[in-house]
């Protein structure tokens, strides 16, 4: 046995010496990776003075170019600064690559074993010095953290031969559910509901003062380009990401998608706005089975009902609104083209309906990683959701979406392939040119070249303000749906013992006594999110609530055995419907939120905030009546539980 403990002690003795070896090579590697990288970095733009005006001499040649001058018209400052790039900067400039962050804002120099994400992603200098990368999707982070990063990038552009900025772009940040490829809630920033919650209120007022607070905290921050709004239709209940939809009905989606584009780019694209990205052509709503299509066995959208012009009405609405650029889903729009391909492969839905039915002329970019698996010393964690063009290698999907109207891919960082394509005659000069002006265009509109840098100081008066912050939770409580109100028992009066799950005590406390068992409560008062289960076959798939609408088993026994103790406040986060039929039956009260927090929904319980919102989806009444319906039709399930626009206030139901 002794002999046998040897033999194993010097065997991960020795697993431990090559893994030390290892990590000492790679870092080795890193290192000078980064200090060769870091030798193509030039100066910092100097300054030129020019009429009583100073500017920044961004290629450092000692004269003021046109692209340099803030006095020249935008198409002429285009035109020059086109003129002078070469083959490899078009290119980077058609790539927007996630990238990651040090500490505290720090640059991510290179990458380390310590931090996985660093050995997915190119390390910031590897993007911005090699790849001539000048668009990247920043990662979750405090507003403090984002000041001083966003600043670090923009030092770093800067250095490089025509000194072109950085457009920084972002997914929503001003809510509470977290996904890294959905999500990212920002600490420092005012939180609101989720979209479903702005279309719940349906005042548009509100959807525009929100996109406005939302626009400045970005901006003070140095982000530019919003990765955002999803003008899509929840006309399938199980599809994961309804919370990021206005709902299911095409006329209140709509009006709620121009308002939010108007509050974030203003009338005009302009140094004070945020660039919308509006996601994800041509409606990713009607998903076969609800699955979603960052995953293979999600990629087909159906159309039993025949209804696909209809998923098309907000982003009619969108382009009305001036939205600056669209980003086309993953899915396979079946059977509604010539071409089973993903929207972004698809000519007749790019070139065809986008741009010349739809008449939209901005910049075509595609959804996250669509040309290449990614991963991490060499295992795939991601597969790239290429669908319909599998077979086809990175360089032949660019020329299939090039072909078929894109101008920039998201979530990549392979420029190079595109220089290939362009030097073996694959993709003219011209076609090339066509996108770069059009990305071009809008970094010119955004003011980056004349102000890339946000203040370190000042920031601090347009993020968190209080009145916003106080606002961004009025909005949480305004916005909840009083689905049920059993003899008026809503709202509660102070000084009863409360029994809580899922609650802070502390905040309960405040309102009443809290006791440990429910039998010996006057009321129960308890949040659950809507139901779902983990969709085998995928690790990241855990991020996206996929499947059943119902509670099951343990958890669905413990409500109900709880509704039978004690007179129960049942809260629910819909971030998409519920099946929560016996549910209701049995609560004493029943309330729906779309994010909010613990204080907001006692504030709304015991009558500081009245709930004024109305479902922007129906409910359906069971399972069944889910799978019978048809994925592109709104409102069509069998006798639902409540229907779309239901919503009770305190004393009366809502006309």
């Amino acid at each position: 046995m002794k002999r046998f403990l040897k033999r194993v002690a010097y065997i991960v003795g020795a697993f431990l010496v090559l893994l030390l070896f290892i990590w000492i090579g790679f870092m080795g590697y890193s290192n000078n990776r980064l200090h060769q990288t870091m030798k193509l970095a030039g100066v910092a733009s100097p300054r030129l003075k020019h009429q009583g005006f100073v500017f920044r001499d961004l290629n450092k040649n000692g004269r003021l170019d046109a692209y340099e001058d803030a006095r020249v018209p935008l198409a002429a400052r285009v035109e020059n600064l086109l003129q002078q790039m070469t083959l490899k900067e078009k290119a980077g400039t058609l790539f927007i690559s996630m990238a990651g962050m040090g500490r505290e804002g720090k640059l991510q120099e290179m990458a380390t074993l310590s931090d996985p994400t660093t050995l997915i992603m190119p390390a910031n200098p590897e993007l911005i010095l090699r790849k001539k990368i000048t668009h990247v999707n920043a990662l979750s982070a405090s507003a403090k953290d984002l000041v001083a990063w966003t600043n670090a990038m923009q030092a770093l552009a800067d250095r490089t031969r025509l000194g072109i900025p950085m457009t920084i772009a972002t997914d929503p940040r001003h809510v509470y559910s977290f996904n890294p490829l959905a999500s990212l809630p920002t600490e420092g920033f005012s939180k609101w509901p989720e979209p479903l919650g702005f279309a719940a209120l349906g005042d548009t007022l509100i959807m525009r003062q929100f996109a406005e607070i939302a626009r400045e905290e970005y901006r003070a921050v140095g982000l530019h380009l919003a990765l955002h709004p999803m003008a899509d239709l929840a006309t399938e209940p199980r599809w994961p990401r309804i919370n990021g939809t206005f709902g299911e009905d095409a006329a209140l989606a709509s009006k709620m998608v121009f308002h939010y584009i108007k509050g974030f780019q203003g009338d005009s694209l302009n140094r004070s706005s945020v660039a919308c990205m509006t996601k994800h052509f041509a409606g990713g709503g009607p998903q076969k089975d609800g699955l979603d299509p960052h995953f293979e066995f999600g990629k087909e959208q159906v159309y039993p009902g025949r209804n696909f012009a209809y998923h098309l009405i907000p982003f009619k609405a969108a382009i009305a609104a001036g939205t600056a650029q669209m980003m086309p889903y993953y899915g396979v729009p079946m059977h509604q083209s010539k071409e089973n391909v993903g929207f972004a492969f698809n000519e007749e839905m790019i070139n065809g309906l986008l741009r010349k039915k739809l008449g939209f002329k901005g910049v075509v970019c595609t959804d996250w990683g669509i040309l290449t698996d990614k991963k991490i010393l060499g295992f795939t964690v991601f597969t790239g959701p290429g669908w319909g063009v599998e077979k086809l290698n990175p360089g032949e999907r660019i020329l299939k979406a090039f072909n078929a109207g894109v101008d920039q891919f998201g979530g990549e960082a392979i420029p190079e392939e595109l220089v290939k394509l362009v030097k073996q005659g694959r993709i003219s000069t011209q076609r090339l040119d066509e996108s770069v002006r059009r990305v071009l265009m809008d970094k010119f509109r955004l003011g980056l070249f004349d102000k890339p840098y946000v203040d370190a100081q000042k920031w601090k008066k347009k993020v968190g303000v209080p009145s916003q912050i106080q606002q961004g939770k009025m909005i949480q409580g305004k916005c909840m749906v009083l689905l049920k109100n059993d003899a008026q028992a809503l709202p509660l009066q102070k000084g009863l013992k409360l029994y809580v799950e899922n609650l802070s005590k502390t905040e309960a406390a405040k309102y009443g006594q809290v006791v440990d068992r429910p039998e010996d409560a006057d009321f129960a008062i308890i949040r659950v999110q809507a139901p779902y289960q983990v969709h085998p076959g995928h690790s990241m798939s855990n991020f996206f609530h996929h499947d059943d609408l119902d509670f099951k088993g343990k958890e669905r026994a413990h409500l109900l055995e709880l509704m039978n103790k004690v007179p129960t406040i049942f809260n629910i986060y819909l971030d998409r419907p519920a099946v929560i039929s016996e549910v209701a039956q049995e609560a004493k009260a029943l309330i729906a939120d779309f994010g909010a927090e613990d204080e907001v929904l006692l504030q709304v319980v015991f009558g500081q905030i009245n709930p004024e919102g109305k479902l922007p989806f129906e409910l359906p009444s069971s399972m069944n009546a889910v799978r019978a319906q048809k994925e592109d039709l709104p409102y069509d399930s069998q006798k639902p539980l409540y229907p779309f626009g239901f919503g009770m206030r305190y004393g009366a139901i809502k006309q």
